[in-house]
């Protein structure tokens, strides 16, 4: 693909993904979750803690904004906002897929800029696995080990998008050969991987496939937001087989919740971490997600939203995200968010 077909894909990627159509009709499965209030929390509010840590790495707490955009001009003022306000309370930050450095001799110069103005940034990352399986391919291990330093990551997230690549009409579904790449990365790397799902969620049978191989988390991220399916059908013209397959596939996958679920059942405590995104809205959603065993939870298009009304906006929002989680943990007698994540203080309703 040519640099300007990247670029104006991914401004629609960027446009689209805000769209309501572009969002999944299928919920997270969160509706259906109820935490288990305390009416007599032994606990003051301003005492709850959201700290935690990721790879070894002390957080103020357990969010992150999960990878969106990355590689093209409308990218690097959302994620130098994104990232300064990431930085500043302790959040994880996801940049898009950097598959630009890796086909061609681009070097982005806004991703390495986030490091340099923030340096306590815990920035991740990003790489498909069709470009993964390139990599390995093609023995570019030197430029993907250069990308990294560049970028200042100190985790790199693989990201898995086979109905994506399938509904896009430029995709890449050539996934033949990804085990032995994602073998050979942790082997070649010394940063911790993340394996992350983009919305379509993860199956029981999938997990165990991939619980033995050495990356340190997977972003489960599960159906219930948006869906990339419906965001390449969209793209495409209306009479267009892409815009009919985005339709067919517009709520395929399997819901955030039961993802989550999923990777308890197969993990059993043993394995990668479990971060959940995927249609996470606020900070009770988020609680849910840690009640049913996430480390950390993640947010793409809610946090997107915000960020493009300006800085302001987004340092409410995040905020107020951090006190629907406190309230949460307040009621549920949690002094902590690890409180909340092994206390099994939930049920269905």
């Amino acid at each position: 693909m040519t640099d300007s077909g990247f670029i104006s894909r991914k401004a629609d990627h960027l446009r689209i993904a805000l769209l309501p159509e572009s969002k999944s009709s299928s919920g997270t499965g969160l509706d259906c979750i109820r935490l288990e209030h305390d009416s007599l929390p032994d606990l003051d509010l301003q005492s709850i803690d959201l700290r935690t840590e990721v790879f070894g790495v002390g957080m103020g707490t357990p969010f992150f904004i999960a990878g969106m955009t990355a590689g093209h001009p409308g990218a690097d003022g959302v994620n130098e906002l994104l990232a300064r306000q990431a930085a500043l309370r302790g959040w994880v930050f996801g940049v898009g897929s950097q598959r630009r450095e890796i086909d061609t001799s681009y070097q982005d110069s806004g991703v390495r800029l986030l490091r340099e103005r923030h340096p306590e940034l815990f920035l991740v990352s990003n790489l498909g696995i069709a470009q993964l399986v390139e990599v390995a391919r093609d023995k570019k291990w030197p430029i993907l080990r250069e990308m990294l330093e560049r970028s200042g990551a100190r985790a790199l997230a693989i990201h898995l998008n086979p109905i994506q690549e399938c509904v896009q009409a430029e995709g890449t579904p050539r996934f033949q050969g990804s085990w032995q790449a994602l073998t050979e990365l942790c082997e070649r790397i010394d940063l911790p991987v993340v394996l992350k799902e983009t919305g379509s969620g993860m199956s029981r049978s999938f997990l165990g496939r991939i619980k033995n191989l050495p990356i340190r988390a997977v972003d489960v991220s599960g159906l219930g937001g948006t869906h990339w399916g419906r965001v390449e059908g969209l793209r495409a013209g209306e009479a267009s087989r892409e815009r009919v397959l985005g339709q067919t596939f517009g709520d395929w996958g399997i819901p955030t919740s039961e993802s989550i679920l999923n990777a308890i059942e197969v993990f059993s405590g043993q394995g990668p971490a479990i971060w959940a995104s995927g249609g996470i809205g606020n900070g009770l959603d988020a609680a849910k997600c840690v009640a049913l065993g996430a480390g950390r939870v993640g947010f793409a298009g809610a946090a997107l939203g915000v960020a493009l009304k300006g800085e302001e906006a987004l340092e409410e929002w995040m905020a107020t995200v951090e006190q629907e989680l406190r309230i949460a943990l307040f009621c549920t007698q949690s002094a902590g968010v690890e409180n909340l994540r092994t206390g099994k203080k939930w049920s269905r309703v």
